[in-house]
Order: structure tokens, then C-alpha cells, then sequence
């Protein structure tokens, strides 16, 4: 579990983050959503390190992760996977040398161990006979597969991804989605998703928080997205009129009811 409490960030006199609280579950997906400059990338960045909050705590299991002496950051750090937007793939190393990668940096393993341990988060993520390929012979939907099998290969307890779905179409982004749900809850991980993508949302949503202006403005899961009367929440997600539409139809079927203030707007016009 993922503890914030109270985090602020601000770079010169532009005020990022505004004092962000929330906790993250083991064995779910909490899903980071907002629109651009809501401030989501550098709350994900001060979770991993990459920023220093100017005030609050981030606890890993308890403990916080702003007062660690280096050794115990380098510790959480090696229980960490992240899995980059774009992948991130090192283009010179193959497939094999990639998910390799960290096993060099943070283990003393001999080659046959470590080699054991890149086929079985290959197998895990359903690629076979593509060690030997470099990442311009794969697909987007391959390099997303790689780049998990990557971010899993040391067995981490916590699971950071940023925009998983990006530059892939619908289909191949429902499979990567299932494959993170499906990793989460297998291995009891705390993963934690920033992302654009409403089916994401929809789809693996065990948790989400949307962002706006620095603060948590909703708190709820997929299924509570959809009733949500925040008004803020709903123009982020039902941008359009055929999502608007849609939400109703569903608010129907799961109520027999829908949203009777946009019944009677849409009756004057």
C-alpha cells in the first residue's frame, strides 16, 4: 500500500500540487486521471522520486519515503516496476538484453538465473521467440508486452504506469489493460496508472482519482464514475454529446432513471 498525505509541489511561484491525500491499495489498479496540467504527472513523479515534495509524507507500507536514507530508497526502489509511456525500450539491446536490464543493475545472479527469469516473465505476458529481437521488429502492442515484462522481472510490489495504451488502437489497448489487471491481482501488486484513456477508466478502474487544478477533486471506482454528480468530473469524461448520451443510457439500464436536470435542459431547448 501507497500512503499521500498532504502533498504539496510547487516549482518557483506556480503552485503544482496543493495538498493531495489518498492511499493505494495492494491488488488494485488506482488509476490517475485529469486533464493536461492538472498536475497527475508530477504527483506520479514525487511517488517515485523523481520530485522532492515541498511538504507532506509518502509512506510505502508505513514508512515514509521522504525521510529514507539513501540505502532504504534504493531498497523501495528495487521493489518498484515501472512501465514508461512509449515503452522506453533501449533500441541497441534485444528483447532479452532489455527485461535483463534490471536483473544486471540490482541483482548478482549468474546469466543461466537471470536468463530463466526473463522467459518466465515472457511466458507471463504471452511472448515466445522474440529474445533475440530488437525492438524496431516489434509491434506497439509487443513493446508495451516487453516493457511490462521489464517492469515485473524483479517481482515488484509496486507497479508505476504512465499512459500504457499510448499509440495503440482500442483492441490492443483492452489487452493490455487485462494484462496489468490481471498482474495486479495475481501478484498482489499496488499498481498505480496515469492515463487519458476513458475505456482504462472503464475497464480496470478499481480505483481511480481524478485531478484538477493540483487537488483530488473525486475519489471512486468505475462503477461510481458513472453516477458521479461532480460536475467537473463529468465535463472531463462526457466531453461530447454522444458520451453524455451514453452516460444516460447507462445510468438507465443500471437505474431506470437518468439525469433528470439534462432531461429538462435538453426539453427547453
Amino acid at each position: 500500500m501507497i500512503e499521500v498525505k498532504d502533498i504539496k509541489k510547487g516549482f518557483g511561484e506556480k503552485q503544482v500540487l496543493k495538498g493531495v491525500n489518498v492511499k493505494m491499495e495492494a491488488g488494485k489498479c488506482n488509476l490517475i486521471i485529469g486533464a493536461s496540467g492538472s498536475g497527475k504527472t508530477v504527483f506520479m513523479k514525487c511517488l517515485v522520486g523523481l520530485f522532492e515534495p515541498d511538504e507532506g509524507e509518502i509512506l510505502y507500507n508505513g514508512i515514509n519515503f521522504l525521510t529514507m536514507d539513501d540505502e532504504q530508497r534504493k531498497d523501495i526502489r528495487k521493489q518498484i516496476g515501472m512501465l514508461f509511456q512509449g515503452s522506453a525500450l533501449f533500441d541497441s539491446q534485444t528483447v532479452e538484453q532489455n527485461i535483463m536490464f534490471p536483473l544486471d543493475m540490482f541483482t548478482k545472479d549468474n546469466y543461466a538465473t537471470k536468463l530463466k527469469r526473463v522467459n518466465e516473465v515472457l511466458d507471463r505476458v504471452k511472448l515466445k521467440d522474440v529474445n533475440k529481437k530488437f525492438p524496431a521488429e516489434l509491434s506497439g502492442g509487443m513493446k508495451k508486452r516487453v516493457g511490462i515484462a521489464r517492469a515485473i522481472v524483479l517481482n515488484p510490489k509496486y507497479l508505476f504506469c504512465d499512459e500504457p495504451n499510448s499509440g495503440l488502437d482500442p483492441q490492443t489497448s483492452l489487452v493490455i489493460d487485462k494484462l496489468i489487471k490481471e498482474i495486479t491481482v495475481e501478484y498482489e501488486i499496488t499498481t498505480i496508472v496515469n492515463t487519458h484513456d476513458m475505456n482504462s477508466v472503464m475497464e480496470i478502474g478499481d480505483h481511480i482519482i481524478y485531478m484538477h487544478q493540483g487537488q483530488k477533486e473525486w475519489e471512486g471506482n468505475n462503477k461510481e464514475i458513472i453516477f458521479s454528480k461532480n460536475e467537473l468530473l463529468n465535463e472531463f469524461i462526457f466531453a461530447s454529446e454522444f458520451l453524455k448520451d451514453a452516460k444516460d443510457m447507462r445510468m438507465l439500464e443500471q437505474t431506470g432513471k437518468i439525469d433528470n436536470d439534462r432531461n429538462m435542459d435538453e426539453m427547453i431547448k
